[in-house]
């Protein structure tokens, strides 16, 4: 009976178990390969972002003992072999002795990071090569850090083996299980199972059969989830996608609530003449950004209900489920009283810290009414945020200047909730945030943040200097922390950017198409070039300053009269201030006095658009443009900038964009003016003209790639990475004390 049971069961039975290890240890291989990779590419970015600041300092003093020292210290790690530090023409600035000789420094003019995997003489090594560091002083320089990858060879011989031993000993414990089992059938159920193996039944992929052997089916299914989530783990590295988002809050964060607070809602809800009710995407930068994201976590949005018919839509608790043709997230209105909207969003928020934190050269106004209800307003939030919490340690997404007192309080009601305050605007030198009378309280209620993220690394080194001169903590500028009393802030740049391919292209049209549409629209003529500007109206946007750039050009090349319209979207807002009701008549005055002044038939330089425009319009207006006008006084990024690449998926037309905004920092191949000068700007104008499409192809191109990788969604998966380290730590920092 043995011999049967070994001959017709157990012996196919470790034939199938044996072929399954041997056919699937080369995806295991795979499998470890790419989490080993994963994990030297996160060390090597952690630690570029540790020793980034002290090598520029290092390199402004010329300070080749102080690299040595540091550098000494930091590849006493097995795993890190060296560093080596480079001059941007490819010269070896410094090499830690232990760095391999064939890895050499090269000239390149690319500010973005990179990888490699080299196979060198002493074994395989993963170089990773940091961006562009500009020291305060001196020459840029980048760094290369080499980690030794036969570690990795280690591990996985050993998990290989581990694997294979562990299929060994499960194929004789089942072989044994199931003999024993056999003992315990009768006879014509033994028969029917050695019939069935014997028929290959075991193999077979049927829905029946399936039914009767549920082994094989289960394993089928958890390898498709392990491959899933490889695809998705190499995709939220390569392409950054709403999937990898989803993979990177269900991996890395463990799924917690997700709710983001704003002052400022995604969908507004309007009252038609009619008794309709007409639905509003506000144009605002900051809804841009994170509307994706929230759609991709399913999260809480909670803002102030501003619409007039707002309160019509919502259920008894304040919700509304949105997007309204697709809802995936929901969206919790807070209600203000006329006089909290007025000392808090009017007053504190747009009359004192815009102003303070734009170098527009508009005077701030501070009036302690208008604080005492920006800081009951931001109480009343964060009693919305915990009401809205269905657990005791939500992932809260605090949104810009209208909430600087929000993490404070939020902390008080929420005390093991992770708070990321993402800071929309320019931070201002220490100097000029000085002049805010209750600065010490604003600094404060922000450090009760776990992260607090600006646009640039300036504006981060700014914060920490206002830090270090108007509070008592303790401020790590190596690792960019603040520590207040028992709290530590994390300080960290992120650049936003636009969700990408942008949903507002779909059906929309070819730039024929649109180009034609708008033509027709606005009355111009076939042989007119299109110039587009699309912004608020708002005194920080530098709209007046690009009228008098279009007056210039004129004056200076009249062969463009006649054949240049320039389409400028102003869309009104924060209307009830002085500062804006005055910024809206200067410009209409001067684009009326400029149009009088070079008007031809029914040709005229300047179309001024003062009224919103949905996204599709936007993007119509973008795709229709020869070039695309920028030129903010002040600005933490400017996302039209990215909205016009973004629709230009003809690779064609031309960017102008100005310095002083923070997406000069990634769009450099666009046409970069000082918008204060308005020559330079006529120039940039007439070279976006004049510019031959193959330069003006390429310089798109450029672009394109560079806002594709850095989407919205790798935005918010970098600080949704770092929310989930600083989670990790604090429970591990938890355990620790309790125990």
């Amino acid at each position: 009976m043995f011999r049967t049971l070994l001959l017709r069961f157990a012996l196919p039975l470790m034939i199938v178990i044996s072929a399954a290890s041997f056919f699937t240890l080369p995806y295991v291989d795979r499998l470890l390969t790419g989490w080993f990779s994963s994990d030297i590419e996160l060390r090597a970015k952690l630690v570029m972002n540790s020793i980034e600041e002290p090598l520029a300092e290092f390199a402004a003093n010329n300070d080749t003992a102080g690299y040595g020292r540091y550098l000494k210290r930091i590849t006493d790690d097995e795993r890190l072999l060296g560093v080596l530090v480079c001059s941007l023409d490819g010269k070896t600035l410094f090499r830690t002795e232990a760095t391999p000789r064939s890895v050499t420094c090269i000239a390149s003019n690319d500010e973005r990071e990179s990888s490699v995997v080299s196979h060198t003489p002493n074994g395989t090594v993963h170089i990773f090569r940091s961006g562009v560091i500009q020291p305060p002083k001196g020459k840029a320089f980048r760094a290369l850090i080499v980690h030794d990858l036969s570690f990795a060879d280690r591990r996985q011989t050993r998990v290989r083996d581990y694997f294979l031993a562990f299929a060994a000993l499960s194929a004789v414990f089942l072989i044994a299980l199931m003999m024993g089992a056999a003992w315990l059938l009768v006879r014509g159920l033994f028969v029917s199972l050695i019939g069935d193996i014997r028929g290959k039944r075991f193999l077979d992929n049927s829905a029946t059969h399936r039914s009767t052997v549920p082994v094989l089916s289960q394993v089928r299914q958890v390898l498709r989830e392990i491959e899933r989530d490889q695809r998705l783990e190499i995709e939220f590295q390569e392409n950054w996608t709403p999937q990898a988002l989803q993979h990177v809050v269900r991996q890395y964060l463990g799924e917690p609530q997700v709710i983001v607070l704003s002052n400022r809602e995604p969908y507004i809800h309007n009252e038609r003449k009619d008794g309709g009710i007409d639905i509003q995407v506000p144009a605002s930068g900051m809804v841009t950004a994170l509307e994706p994201i929230t759609r991709a976590c399913g999260g809480t949005w909670i803002a102030h209900g501003s619409g007039s018919a707002d309160r019509k839509v919502v259920d008894r608790k304040d919700h509304v489920k949105v997007p309204p043709a697709d809802p995936s997230y929901t969206l919790r209105r807070v209600w203000l009283t006329a006089e909290e909207e007025d000392g808090h969003y009017y007053g504190f928020s747009n009359e004192g810290l815009w102003p303070l934190c734009h170098l527009a050269y508009v005077r701030p106004a501070f009036r302690e009414t208008d604080w005492l209800t920006y800081r009951d307003v931001n109480r009343k939030f964060a009693e919305a945020v915990k009401s809205e919490a269905n657990n005791r340690a939500p992932l809260v997404l605090v949104q810009d200047y209208h909430f600087a007192l929000a993490p404070q309080f939020i902390r008080e009601r929420l005390p093991h909730a992770t708070i990321a305050v993402f800071w929309h605007i320019p931070w201002p030198n220490a100097e000029t945030f000085g002049v805010c009378p209750w600065k010490q309280e604003l600094l404060q209620g922000l450090l009760h943040a776990d992260i607090l993220g600006f646009h640039t690394r300036y504006h981060c080194q700014n914060f920490l200097a206002t830090v270090d001169r108007f509070v008592e903590c303790q401020i790590d500028r190596e690792h960019m922390t603040v520590q207040l009393k028992n709290h530590v802030c994390h300080i960290a740049a992120y650049p936003i950017s636009i969700e990408w391919p942008p949903r507002w292209l779909e059906g929309i049209g070819t730039t024929l198409q649109c180009r034609d549409g708008v033509r027709k629209r606005f009355g111009l003529a076939p042989e007119v070039r299109i110039g587009i500007g699309i912004e608020r109206w708002d005194f920080t946007k530098g709209i007046l300053e690009r009228f008098l750039a279009i007056e210039s050009l004129l004056e200076s090349h009249p062969e463009h009269i006649g054949r240049i319209s320039f389409l400028q979207v102003a869309a009104p807002t924060r209307s009830k201030l002085a500062a804006y009701q005055r910024l809206q008549k200067e410009t209409q005055s001067a684009a009326e006095r400029i149009n009088q002044r070079f008007t031809r038939g029914n040709w005229r330089p300047i179309v001024l658009i003062g009224q919103h425009q949905e996204p599709p319009q936007v993007f119509e207006l973008l795709r229709a443009a020869d070039f695309c006008l920028v030129n903010s006084l002040h600005d933490g990024m400017n996302l039209v900038a990215k909205e016009f690449v973004a629709a230009r998926d003809d690779e064609d037309g031309v960017l102008i964009l100005s310095t002083f905004a923070g997406a000069s920092r990634e769009l450099v191949e666009a046409l970069l003016v000082n918008p204060f000068a308005i020559g330079e700007t006529a120039d940039a104008i007439r070279a976006a003209l004049a510019m031959p499409q193959k330069e003006r192809q390429e310089r798109m191109r450029l672009m394109r790639s560079t806002v594709k990788e850095n989407n919205v969604y790798r935005w918010a998966g970098r600080m949704l990475m770092d929310a989930s380290r600083i989670r990790r730590h604090q429970r591990l920092f938890s355990n620790s004390n309790s125990d």
